[in-house]
């Protein structure tokens, strides 16, 4: 598993602090893996879920630490969607 995605497993945990997500979101970061966020938590996989979002993994790390929108990365085509747009939207409440 790559370092990035390590890192923002942790970081994702960091910023659900104990709550659950009562979805399932996928964040596809590119050359690097995936990350599934759903009620169990945040894990390395690549499995189905609701929603998947794709971006590079400095798009990625901007929107963790804070520094972008998920919706301007999304608006400004730095952040693409496939799926349910109701659970992204939850969850850029969550990690934002």
């Amino acid at each position: 598993m790559s370092d990035i995605i390590t890192a923002a497993v942790q970081a994702l945990a960091d910023k659900l602090a104990g709550n659950s997500f009562d979805g399932s979101a996928k964040f596809e970061i590119e050359d690097h893996g995936s990350i599934v966020i759903d009620a169990a938590g945040v894990r390395a996989s690549d499995e189905d879920t609701e929603v998947t979002l794709k971006a590079s993994a400095e798009t990625f790390q901007s929107i963790l630490a804070g520094d972008l929108n998920p919706t301007t990365a999304f608006m400004t085509g730095r952040l693409k969607l496939d799926g349910d747009m109701g659970t992204a939207m939850r969850l850029g409440s969550v990690i934002s």
